[in-house]
């Protein structure tokens, strides 16, 4: 009787059922759900999963895929997925009937009290073979197989978000590499204008047209404008470096062409975005933290199946006997089948108190459930503001550029028809100098900008490969 009341008990699981939480309110309230959304600057269409393919540019195509092959932090959370994953076959397994084998010998001394036979040495040997399987009382291997698939999920979510930042530091690696040389570039054209205005600085000093604190002044710009260019080597070399480890080779191992690269990479279209629901499902830390609300909901029910008694139906077969050939005789043989009960009546405090534990442990997976949900719609709603604005300031910078060429070309007309002088000619050159700099310090501010929206919009593991062995 008890055995078949088990056995109907077995059909339900104790603890709560995990179901998932709601999304914020207020994320379709947009088109896309998100408000900083709303800017030309995005598309409504869906992220694609290989993201740095918008740029079309084949080096880094090539770049980011070498890197997701190699990377050593994708090689550890690789690992560690399939640590988790042996982890669940090894709970599913515990679900299925074990078998035991077992035999020993033991030589001992017997006394009779002076009673009987006389005493003396003798033998035993034993050998014997069981079985054992533990019925699913109260969903005790259910809820144990639910925890550990859940923080295998969990794992195969950090994996994602391992990939996707790997991408990301690649195409950020790259980008800032390009920009540093970009900035050289312009850094090295003042350098170049500021030593010819020195250059005619002093001759018109020798001439009388200028004194001494003119071209002391002109020199300490020519210093000023020469101690930019170091850090910008510095910045684009820390970059390369950063990029070579990231391929999994030694820092000096980096691309080599990439020494000359001063065009920063773009994007020449709107930036699809999807929208808010999408971003949430899509984000790996938020899928990471609801399978591990799951996984510390299914060990409330572990905890509550310890108030339960723990129900086995197992059996034995083996034989006993002094000699070698008595273990093959009818006599020696023994059996036993039923089932083996086990509940620890001292321990219910025990129990309620891992009961309450977990609960707790439950409502802080909801609450860290919760808080990455915001975080992550903080991060695309800041990140899509910065990129509009900084988007906005680079047109303006466009236009202040337009205009600086415009007057460096009409003062070099004018200092070619003599109305002005050369050093005149020089001042405009470097204004205009100086918004090209500005602008490209604005282009790489604007390249950085789109990587972290990238990120933050936490694509770029949509793909068949996203697991080590072939599996998301």
């Amino acid at each position: 009787m008890l055995v078949s009341a088990s056995l109907v008990a077995g059909c339900t699981a104790v603890g709560p059922e995990y179901r998932a939480p709601a999304l914020p309110a207020h994320v379709g309230e947009t088109p896309t759900g998100l408000k900083e959304g709303r800017s030309p600057a995005y598309s409504p269409a869906p992220l694609p999963a290989h993201w740095w393919q918008l740029y079309a540019d084949p080096q880094l195509d090539e770049l980011v895929e070498e890197a997701l092959k190699v990377n050593t932090d994708l090689r550890v959370a690789a690992a560690n997925l399939e640590r988790m994953r042996a982890v669940v076959n090894e709970a599913r397994a515990r679900a299925g009937v074990e078998t035991s084998l077992d035999g020993g010998a033991s030589v001992g001394e017997t006394s009779n009290l002076g009673i009987g036979s006389p005493a003396g040495m003798h033998a035993t040997l034993d050998a014997g073979i069981g079985i054992s399987y533990e019925l699913n009382v109260v969903g005790r291997i259910r809820r144990t197989i639910e925890a550990a698939q859940a923080d295998a999920d969990a794992q195969s979510a950090a994996y994602d978000l391992a990939r996707i930042t790997v991408a990301a530091n690649v195409v950020g690696a790259y980008s800032d590499a390009c920009a540093a040389g970009a900035r050289i570039a312009v850094a090295t054209r003042s350098v170049d204008l500021q030593r010819q205005s020195l250059a005619l600085t002093e001759r018109g000093m020798r001439a009388g047209l200028y004194t001494p604190l003119d071209a002391t002044r002109s020199r300490a710009l020519l210093a000023q404008l020469e101690a930019a260019v170091p850090p910008l080597e510095s910045s684009r070399k820390a970059a390369l470096y950063s990029l070579a480890v990231l391929l999994g080779r030694a820092p000096g191992d980096y691309p080599a062409q990439l020494d000359e690269c001063a065009v920063i990479p773009a994007v020449r279209q709107s930036l699809p975005i999807g929208d808010g629901a999408a971003l949430i499902r899509r984000r790996p830390d938020i899928r990471e933290a609801e399978r591990a609300l799951a996984a510390a909901t299914a060990r409330v029910g572990i905890a509550t199946a310890d108030l339960y008694p723990s129900v086995s139906l197992g059996g034995s077969l083996g034989t006993t006997s002094r000699s070698v050939e008595g273990l093959v005789d009818s006599s020696a043989f023994r059996f036993s089948v039923g089932p083996l009960i086990s509940w620890s009546f001292p321990n219910r405090n025990v129990a309620r108190a891992r009961i309450a534990q977990s609960d707790a442990t439950a409502r802080a997976a909801l609450a860290r459930f919760d808080g990455s949900v915001l975080s992550a719609l903080r991060e695309a709603e800041t990140a899509l503001g910065t990129y509009a604005r900084d988007l906005e300031e680079n047109a303006k910078l466009k236009v202040g550029l337009d205009e600086s060429r415009k007057a460096a070309a009409l003062q070099s007309r004018m200092t070619r028809g003599g109305l002005t002088s050369s050093l005149e000619l020089l001042d405009a050159e470097r204004s205009l100098a100086s918004a090209e700099a500005a602008l490209a310090v604005s282009n790489a501010t604007i390249a950085a900008d789109r990587v972290r929206l990238f990120l933050a919009l936490g694509g770029g593991w949509e793909t068949p490969s996203a697991g080590p062995d072939g599996g998301s």
